[in-house]
């Protein structure tokens, strides 16, 4: 058997674990995403227009619009990705910035 196969159904071993409640030694990690996020207190602190944090962030203009004026509250994964760009906006800009191919 190769070694990467012996990798893969560890991997299912430690899942199956998992999911019968065994303690298989593996660490839990817990995340937090609020619940409320201030999308317009986030744009402004990035000093960016609603069109520019759109624009970046890869969101739809209306949808900022939305969360920003109350419409709408940001959902899942949305709301976890302004939660990142919240707490570290320069690690979402180096991983989103585009190399230049010169």
């Amino acid at each position: 058997m190769h070694e990467i196969d012996k990798q893969i159904i560890g991997a299912f071993e430690e899942a199956i674990e998992d999911a019968r409640g065994e303690n298989n030694g593996t660490r839990e990690i817990v995340v937090f995403v609020p619940d409320n996020i201030d999308v317009a207190v986030i744009r402004k602190r990035l000093k960016m227009t609603q069109e520019e944090f759109a624009d970046v962030f890869g969101f739809s203009l209306g949808s900022v619009r939305d969360w920003e004026q109350g419409r709408k509250p940001p959902l899942g994964s949305n709301r976890a990705f302004l939660t990142v760009i919240d707490r570290d906006p320069v690690a979402v800009f180096n991983a989103l910035r585009q190399e230049s191919t010169a």
